[in-house]
């Protein structure tokens, strides 16, 4: 499955995905590993949530008392907000006292889960309470954002198409959260700060970053993306993005020094060289793989995205990256006169290969701390 089917649900807005009970789990008890306190005595809010349906609302609904919440809320778009709204109300909402056919199609609902509310001895999804929202749930509006700011950790899927601006509402709060986005996002110029800065980094992640979603209307995406037997929709370099910390992300990342690394590297690209290229435009060496970071060089280097995926923030230091013209280590810059894509060669990282410019996907410029410090 190729990136472009995130590209298409961006451009179209048909970004609505229902993760996965078992990944909200697994991901969840990454962090209880580590801390298993991390949510203790904390509310929990689940904005851009969609209750009646979300998983995210089941996990943590069931497992109030065990990860120790103080209070869960959950909230929701109203259909009308949608491009593709709900046919009909579910049978949740026509069976509560509560329901209005009108307010179900104009406002979102908010559902709250702080006791025992059935007197059943355990608190769990059977206790949870809603109301209709005075506006219809965008994040952005005052009456979530004052949810926001009783909320000690956020947690969600956001829609793709607005990752961005969701993030930098979440980073405006000053909130713990624990996000799912496109792995492309770390590219951008909002986003990317944040991870540099040591501010927020990947989670313990999906399986090889392969990610599977339930979706309202899945026969609607290419053919081969959706799985009829399982329901589901499948896609690449999806991750979790955070700031609370978790195990995997201090294991120290075993590697070769370069001229091991020359010598037997499994990648054809890099064995046999002479030596590593350098980059023309950036004071940095080009590393194509993150196994085939030398442990031995102090200077910085250029690697795949993907490598946050492995970082040690014992280990390396994120210092930038190759898609900002404003980059310190950035060194040169070409014209038109030079090259005809002289503005695509601008935008990356350059080396020769030949005599000629290649382009090269964007790069995470780290260096080693220890040989540096």
């Amino acid at each position: 499955m190729r990136n472009e089917y995130l590209s298409e649900a961006k451009r179209t807005k048909n970004d609505e995905f229902y993760t996965r009970y078992e990944d909200i789990e697994k991901e969840i008890n990454a962090y209880l590993d580590l801390d298993p306190n991390v949510f203790q005595g904390k509310s929990v809010l689940l904005p851009c949530d969609d209750p009646e349906w979300s998983n995210f609302t089941k996990y943590f609904a069931q497992n109030f008392s065990r990860l120790g919440l103080k209070e869960l809320v959950s909230t929701s778009y109203a259909p009308s907000s949608k491009l593709k709204p709900i046919d009909q109300p579910t049978l949740f909402e026509t069976e509560s006292p509560e329901f209005d056919l009108a307010k179900t199609h104009t406002r979102g609902k908010c559902f709250t889960l702080t006791s025992d509310t059935n007197y059943d001895r355990k608190i769990d999804i059977n206790d949870l309470e809603w109301h209709y929202l005075e506006g219809d749930g965008d994040f952005r509006s005052e009456e979530i954002v004052r949810l926001r700011d009783r909320a000690d950790v956020i947690v969600t899927n956001p829609p793709f198409s607005l990752f961005r601006e969701f993030l930098n509402w979440i980073i405006d709060g000053n909130k713990q959260f624990l996000v799912i986005g496109s792995m492309n996002a770390v590219t951008y110029k909002e986003v990317f700060p944040i991870i540099r800065d040591n501010r927020m980094w990947l989670g313990n992640g999906f399986q090889a970053g392969n990610a599977f979603f339930a979706v309202p209307k899945a026969r609607e995406y290419a053919a081969g993306v959706y799985d009829p037997e399982s329901g589901l929709v499948k896609f690449r370099n999806v991750a979790w993005f955070t700031n609370l910390d978790h195990g995997r992300r201090h294991q120290p990342l075993s590697l070769m020094t370069m001229a091991e690394n020359l010598k037997f590297s499994k990648h054809k690209e890099i064995r046999g060289l002479e030596s590593y290229f350098r980059f023309d435009n950036y004071d940095a060496i080009e590393v194509p793989f993150t196994d085939a970071i030398p442990s031995d060089y102090s200077g910085v280097m250029g690697v795949p995205i993907s490598f946050l995926d492995k970082y040690n923030p014992d280990q390396f230091e994120i210092l930038g990256i190759t898609q900002r013209n404003d980059d310190p280590y950035k060194t040169k810059r070409y014209s038109t006169d030079e090259f005809v894509n002289a503005n695509d060669l601008n935008a990356r990282g350059v080396i020769f290969i030949d005599g000629k410019p290649k382009s090269i996907y964007a790069r995470i410029l780290i260096r080693h701390k220890r040989l540096n410090s």
